[in-house]
Formats: structure tokens, C-alpha cells, sequence
């Protein structure tokens, strides 16, 4: 099972997520919220907790690795990603395959392909290089350090901002599965597959470096405004 660890950049930092983050979350997540029509991302300080054990309870039965990105000029919380549907493929083949099972000791089992996801930026990090630079940090660590063969990335084919920001990655897009799932907003939507192989992460690597060189710059300021959470009242300051 892959352990937990810090991946860290120029702009943002990821930190395993952690029940100190709610708060952080509540507040990134209080910006821009018709930005995120697609993608659960919590509503107020309640909402964030909940958000924060669920992520730690998949991640506790070896179904993912979450993080809280934490913007590296000030140390706020900027939004949350993670990995997932964790795969692993080392071992004797068997019939019909298990999967999400590590073969040998699960403590020091690391995927042979994993999926990028569950991925959401506060309004102030957009266009700001953090979520392409949360994307370079977290394909090194699979590609160099885990070793994996593949990395999937996917979107609500509705979703043309988050197909775009995968797009520029570099990211091959493999087709759109119809019918595929539950929506957030409750109807059964189409989804957007996208893969980056072992094979093509340095020219991955080079595309996502050259665009960071030229654009990276922090965060704007949190706005100063009341936010009413699920929780109660939170002053942003």
C-alpha cells in the first residue's frame, strides 16, 4: 500500500490530507462555487470534515492516497487531489484478475497503475500554475518513484475546463464511455478517458515544465468575506 508523503514544488506543496486541513478546505472551497458544477468539492466547515474522513477511509482500505494542496508562500489551502483506483499487477497471473489486491506485503507494495483524481482548485490558484504543477509532482512520483506503468485521468465529458487543463498536460485522450456514471447533479453523465504511459512521461514532463517556467506566479489573496458554512460561521481573514 503506498505511503503517505510530501510532494513538494515552487508554488504549492502537497501534504498528505489530515483532519488539520478542514478548515483550509472550508475556505478554498467557499470561492468560485459555480466553478464547480462537476466535482464534489465541500460546502462549509461540516461538509470539509466529512470530505476530509472519507478521503482518510479510502485511504486507510488502500483505495487512495488524497492531499491537501497548500499554496508554498503563505501555507493556505488551495484545494484538495489525489490518487486512486490504485492497480497492481506484479505477481502470478490469475484468472479472472483481482484488482485494487497487491501481491506479497501490502505495506510495501506500490502500484503498477493508479488514476489522478477527485482534483479541485480554490478560484484564487486558478491560472496560477498550481494545478499543473500538483500534476508534474504527482506523475514523477508515480512514474520515477513507484514505478508505474500508467497513469489515467479522467473528466465528466461536460466538463470542458477540466478537459482542457488535462489536454494541455499532454495527456492522450482515449475516448468518452457513455452512459458511464452517476453525475454530481444526479443524471447519468458521459465520461472522458485520458492516459499518460511509461513511455511518454518525459515528453509529458517537458510540455507541463515549459508551461510552469512561464507561468507560475502564487495565489491571489483570499477575499475578505463572510462565508456561512454548513458548521456555522467562518470569518475569512
Amino acid at each position: 500500500m503506498p505511503v503517505p508523503v510530501v510532494l513538494a514544488g515552487r508554488t504549492v506543496r502537497l501534504e498528505p490530507l489530515a483532519v488539520r486541513h478542514a478548515e483550509g478546505l472550508a475556505l478554498a472551497g467557499a470561492q468560485d462555487r459555480a466553478a464547480y458544477a462537476y466535482t464534489p468539492v465541500p460546502d462549509g466547515l461540516e461538509a470539509a470534515h466529512d470530505y476530509v474522513a472519507r478521503a482518510l477511509a479510502d485511504q486507510a482500505a488502500g483505495r487512495a492516497l488524497p492531499f491537501a494542496l497548500v499554496a508554498t508562500g503563505d501555507g493556505r489551502v488551495v484545494g484538495s487531489t489525489r490518487f486512486l483506483e490504485l492497480d497492481y499487477w506484479r505477481g502470478p497471473v490469475v484468472w479472472p484478475p483481482v484488482t485494487g489486491v497487491p501481491y506479497g506485503d501490502p505495506l510495501t507494495a506500490v502500484p503498477d497503475a493508479a488514476e489522478i483524481g477527485n482534483t479541485w482548485i480554490a478560484g484564487c490558484a486558478r491560472g496560477t500554475g498550481v494545478n499543473a504543477e500538483a500534476k508534474l509532482l504527482m506523475l514523477r512520483h508515480a512514474f520515477v518513484t513507484w514505478g508505474v506503468r500508467r497513469i489515467t485521468l479522467r473528466a465528466d465529458a461536460r466538463n470542458a475546463r477540466s478537459r482542457a487543463a488535462i489536454e494541455r498536460l499532454g495527456a492522450t485522450c482515449e475516448g468518452v464511455r457513455r452512459a458511464h456514471s452517476r453525475g454530481l447533479d444526479g443524471t447519468v453523465r458521459d465520461t472522458a478517458f485520458y492516459s499518460v504511459l511509461h513511455e511518454e512521461w518525459p515528453a509529458v514532463r517537458s510540455i507541463i515544465e515549459l508551461r510552469l517556467s512561464a507561468a507560475a506566479r502564487p495565489p491571489a489573496p483570499l477575499p475578505l468575506r463572510d462565508h456561512e458554512g454548513a458548521a456555522g460561521r467562518l470569518l475569512l481573514t
